[in-house]
């Protein structure tokens, strides 16, 4: 068999050891926090493999553009994952066999049909052939969803620890059908980046591996940090900002009552929302329906810069989340000085502190949410210098990239301890990989 071609990013890759980085979908406009991890680790001298199903859409960010260029893609080449995986039947039918059985009691209790159990069980043989070509010692899955499935099959392949990092509250609904508490027992140890999603994690996992659960945060790069240390004033425009996918969770409906409420009220604002999603129809309906064209308008996705500037140009961030964990968002607008209106759920607490640093409103409730906005609209000036210097102040101490990364690279060197032998054992797989 001809030895096939690696890719530039993984050619380099296998002259040393490295971590492979395995997402759904990377780089996405959603996945901010996670390229920030990765370039803050690869500043640290640690070696990183991107791989992911696929990319994200509608990508204008010129960072993402160039982190697409430097992802693996599993399902651009659907006949590698079968070469892949009639590799693995050759060189170890038994632990193809073991993933085999682990798959078929994966798919006992999800969610999810049949069909998509045998596709990550194809894609975890493509990504142990990426793991034995390029050398990586370690498999880093984000999200305990099919990313964290597919790294425990391809560790059970080719012999390499795995880890993963929970971020989201569908996570959380449904730990049972996703099998979080088999992930976690076969994980070398799994990242929560709050302590409301530690705790989450406590509740799904045996006691036993409780130790296994580790909080590290996603942060703020320094760059970030320095350019929003030249904005020190508060915004005095009437004008609020939205980040966020447009989708039921979020809660922009509410968002969009409330504002119905405050301008039957007879304030003036307005609010803009960057993002685009499913919702996006109903939305732009509920707008037209409350008569609201000249007061919301929907900006669509946004690169980092511009999402940045609309963040500054605002007075406050609302986030009407009725699920979440703690979004990134936040952390970004408090860096800027900038007070944030939230739903009082999961970790937005553990930034969000009332009268300190925003408002926190019940879930739900349109009336709270217009109160508060409300009160931000009135707020005085020196309230919302002193909210924003507060706030940045919070977010610097908790939410810093470089240590975050840097606690993630010591849990890579002294958890994931991977079997050496167990990976030098068979023969290279690189007929896997073109």
């Amino acid at each position: 068999m001809h030895r096939a071609r690696l890719s530039e990013p993984l050619a380099a890759a296998a002259k040393r050891a490295s971590v492979l980085y395995l997402v759904n979908q990377y780089p996405a406009v959603t996945h901010t926090f996670i390229k920030r991890e990765i370039l803050a680790l690869e500043r640290l001298g640690v070696e990183i493999i991107r791989v992911a199903a696929r990319s994200g859409k509608e990508l204008v960010d010129p960072g993402d553009i160039e982190e697409e260029r430097r992802t693996f893609y599993l399902l651009r080449r659907p006949l590698g994952l079968i070469r892949a995986a009639g590799v693995m039947l050759i060189l170890r039918p038994r632990s193809l066999i073991k993933s085999l059985v682990m798959s078929l009691q994966m798919m006992r209790r999800s969610d999810r049909g049949p069909i998509l159990h045998v596709l990550y069980l194809l894609e975890a043989c493509r990504v142990a052939s990426l793991v034995r070509v390029t050398g990586a010692t370690h498999i880093h899955a984000h999200f305990g969803t099919n990313p964290a499935e597919v790294a425990m099959l391809a560790s059970e392949l080719c012999g390499a620890t795995y880890s993963f990092t929970v971020h989201g509250y569908d996570e959380y609904d449904k730990p049972e059908f996703l099998g979080l508490r088999v992930k976690i027992r076969r994980a070398a140890f799994v990242a929560a980046v709050s302590h409301y999603g530690r705790s989450q994690l406590y509740r799904w996992c045996d006691g036993a591996d409780r130790g296994k659960i580790k909080l590290i945060r996603c942060g703020i790069e320094q760059q970030f940090h320095q350019t929003a240390g030249n904005n020190d004033t508060p915004c005095d425009a009437a004008r609020f900002v939205c980040v966020g996918r447009l989708c039921r969770e979020k809660g922009q409906d509410i968002l969009i009552k409330a504002a119905a409420l405050m301008a039957a009220a007879g304030h003036q604002f307005e609010i803009i929302l960057v993002g685009d999603g499913e919702v996006r129809a109903e939305l732009e309906a509920l707008i037209g329906t409350f008569r609201l064209s000249e007061i919301v308008r929907l900006r669509g996705w946004m690169s980092s810069e511009d999402v940045r500037r609309e963040m500054i140009d605002a007075r406050a961030l609302v986030v009407a989340s009725l699920a979440e964990n703690l979004p990134v968002v936040i952390m970004e607008a408090m860096t800027l000085r900038r007070t944030v209106v939230a739903t009082q759920i999961a970790g937005i607490p553990e930034l969000v502190v009332p009268d300190q640093t925003g408002w926190l409103v019940p879930a739900g409730s349109v009336e709270a949410l217009a109160t508060a906005m409300t009160e931000c609209l009135l707020a005085s000036r020196e309230k919302l210098s002193a909210m924003g210097r507060r706030g940045r102040e919070r977010v610097l101490m908790l939410h810093n990239i470089e240590r975050e990364a840097a606690a993630l690279a010591d849990l890579f060197a002294t958890e994931a301890c991977p079997n050496q032998t167990a990976l030098q054992s068979s023969r290279p797989l690189s007929t896997a990989v073109q």
